[in-house]
């Protein structure tokens, strides 16, 4: 890819599908992830006007007659970057209870809207929310195979040869997902665009949101946690590191969880397992976002192999949260690790009842061993644990019998190649 050109989004059908059942529906992801052409995409179709809340006279307008704006507004509207203008949050949902047709308002945040309770709770029972990400690999390769998660939770994976992926794995890595990166063929210039958006996302809309003490310390944590990317999430170990406060460490991950720039992987447990370890795990949220940070190419990432591993796994996560946000299903992830040093990667619910389980390997060779967790996890729950699958970046998909599968990483997004 040398320009940069829409890629068809797999939110498009489930973002058209919720507009005709909610007054407000609104799209959150991280900055250049794409959701204003998204958004813009499906409002051209169905006849929405546009305004952005980037333009300053625009949100001048807004500062000084929220009232009037919103009066002046036309029937069907996207509202861009709607966390720029809290003025407008109550009045939004004056304007529904008014109208209270569905498909009054398309919105886009660059805001987790968790992180924003005055609209959440203004908008309670009046706004469905579809979360976008950077584009996965499914969309980037444009394949038509039944989604990983389905077929996962289906165990439906059949003995199959592929081609391993090899250093293309980690020029995957490297290149991340975020558009307007993907667009840029020469991996020097893609870097510098990553660095370029780290300096303008502090300075822009971290800073000029909320007040940071130290904003110069924000690309240092944020590259800590690349280099940590995958493990247990240690606050002390990442102060020490930074020579900061822990407090201050927590409200700063904290700013940067709430522009999408990581993600904490809550621990999974259950009472009927013992000794597990309730320790979250921290994940950089694009890997092409953290080799920039920690200024290393394909190249570099094939020969560190550690650092190869804890990015294979972030890569995996991302894939897959990527695919489920789609979806419409209601997944949830999970790691999994007890005190006798048994983990597996990713637990993942789906429903409130079934469980599934992965692990993830940079290697192309696997033994029996490698789904211990997962069995032991199987064995206490038979009633939930669906099918377990240890990704990896071999040719063979196969079975290791008692519903675990050895599957090559590739076909998160590829379906079977040769039986």
């Amino acid at each position: 890819m040398t320009t940069q050109q829409i890629i068809p989004r797999q939110s498009e059908q489930l973002l058209a599908e919720l507009i005709p059942h909610s007054p407000v529906v609104l799209i959150h992801g991280p900055r250049q992830s794409g959701k204003t052409t998204l958004a813009k995409l499906i409002g051209d179709r169905l006849g929405y006007s546009y305004c952005t809340f980037d333009n300053l006279k625009t949100l001048a307008a807004v500062q000084s007659d929220p009232t009037g704006f919103m009066y002046a507004l036309p029937d069907r509207v996207i509202l861009d970057e709607i966390q720029l203008a809290p003025e407008l949050f109550r009045l939004l949902k004056l304007s529904v209870d008014r109208h209270r047709i569905n498909g009054q308002f398309i919105l886009t945040s660059s805001t987790n809207v968790l992180f924003l309770p005055e609209l959440t709770d203004a908008l309670t029972g009046r706004m469905l929310i579809n979360r976008l990400h950077p584009q996965s690999q499914v969309e980037i390769e444009q394949t038509k195979s039944i989604p990983f998660l389905e077929r996962l939770f289906t165990g439906d994976f059949r003995m199959s040869q592929s081609e391993s992926l090899g250093s293309n794995l980690a020029g995957r890595i490297v290149a991340g997902g975020y558009p307007p990166a993907l667009a840029i063929p020469v991996d020097r210039i893609r870097s510098s665009w990553y660095s370029r958006y780290v300096v303008s996302l502090v300075q822009n809309d971290i800073s000029g949101q909320v007040k940071v003490h130290s904003p110069e310390s924000l690309p240092s944590l944020l590259t800590a946690v690349a280099s940590l990317s995958a493990q247990l999430f240690n606050v002390s170990s990442i102060a020490a590191k930074l020579r900061m406060n822990r407090n201050t460490i927590r409200h700063y991950l904290s700013l940067l969880e709430r522009h999408f720039l990581i993600k904490r992987l809550p621990p999974w447990y259950s009472n009927r397992m013992k000794r597990m370890i309730k320790t979250p795990k921290i994940h950089i949220g694009d890997t092409g976002l953290a080799c920039s940070l920690l200024n290393i190419d394909a190249n570099d990432l094939q020969k560190d192999r550690n650092l190869l591993g804890q990015l294979v796994k972030s890569f995996v996560f991302q894939e897959l949260r990527r695919q489920s946000s789609s979806s419409g299903k209601p997944y949830k992830f999970y790691h999994f690790r007890d005190r006798y040093g048994v983990e597996a990667d990713m637990i993942i619910e789906l429903g409130g009842s079934k469980l599934a389980g992965i692990e993830i390997k940079a290697g192309a060779s696997i033994i029996g061993s490698d789904f211990k967790a997962l069995r032991k996890i199987k064995a206490a729950h038979e009633d939930r644990f669906t099918f377990g699958a240890l990704l990896y970046d071999g040719e063979l998909c196969a079975s290791f019998g008692d519903g675990m599968f050895a599957v090559p990483i590739r076909m998160l997004w590829e379906t079977d190649s040769k039986p």
